[in-house]
């Protein structure tokens, strides 16, 4: 099985380049499944029903959500009719949505996805580590899905390598999002499961985390408030990862970093 993941989309910058982006990779790649981070999508702040639709029709298969999931209040009223928009697992029960679904390709491969809120440094939620664990409890990889996919929307790196390595050799990949900085630790841990501690973001690298440099800036240097983060406009980067799964086990083989257009150093993976 073939999976690419694009990290957080940040406003029109992103949303541009990922939906130029998805038709190169998926003719490029053939990917199974296509799964892009969508919850800075809309103004940086969430994601509207438009743009999730925009997205799946360029190609993604899911989008996932984070601690932006409701920033667009919309979403709490269309997402129950979208099985393919994922919001964090461990969101209170009666949150509308789900946090974890099987996904079936055209070929008949299932993959889960599951997405989760790390606690550290965030708003906290239910614990993820026991929701995730009850999740593949229920749908387990082998069984009722082939691969299972995490997506770890967590501020600390040490909560994310502590989940990549608890869910290790029990799902195919663990991702980190949130932070909007790729990291390149990209690799199989030692039971199989893929790893990064971030994919990074879709948007104007030129930028603080995606947003006009002066208003953080200012933040920083004055501690005052002054106006609304508004995003970058500038040229984006498409940060993500490409992994090829066994498909007997479901367990990484290779795992590799996808960056393109902007100003980062371009990458792509080697093995397919």
């Amino acid at each position: 099985m073939r999976l690419i993941f694009l990290g957080d989309v940040v406003g029109r910058s992103g949303r541009k380049a990922v939906l130029e982006t998805l038709p190169v990779l998926r003719e490029r790649y053939a990917p199974d499944f296509v799964v892009v981070n969508g919850e800075n999508a809309a103004g940086g702040f969430g994601i509207t029903e438009a743009i999730f639709k925009e997205f799946i029709s360029a190609g993604a298969d899911v989008v996932t959500l984070g601690n932006h999931s409701w920033d667009q209040k919309e979403a709490l009223d269309f997402i129950g009719n979208e099985p393919a928009l994922v919001r964090p697992l461990n969101y209170p029960a009666m949150t509308p949505g789900k946090g974890a679904y099987v996904f079936t390709s055209a070929s008949g491969k299932r993959l889960q996805v599951i997405n989760a809120l790390g606690r550290i440094f965030m708003d906290p939620q239910n614990d993820p580590f026991t929701q995730i664990e009850r999740q593949i409890g229920m749908i387990a990889m082998g069984s009722q899905c082939d691969a299972i996919l995490v997506d770890f929307h967590a501020e600390a790196t040490s909560e994310k390598q502590a989940m990549g390595y608890y869910l290790d050799g029990r799902v195919s990949f663990v991702v980190g999002t949130h932070t909007h900085a790729p990291t390149c630790d990209h690799r199989v841990l030692p039971g199989g499961t893929a790893y990064v501690s971030d994919a990074g973001m879709c948007g104007d690298y030129q930028s603080i985390l995606g947003m006009d440099r002066e208003e953080p800036i200012s933040r920083f240097v004055r501690r005052i408030n002054s106006t609304r983060m508004t995003p970058s406009t500038g040229e984006a980067t498409v940060s993500g990862v490409a992994v090829d799964l066994d498909d007997a086990t479901g367990l990484a083989r290779n795992i590799g970093l996808i960056r393109i257009g902007g100003c980062l150093s371009q990458e792509s993976p080697d093995f397919w």
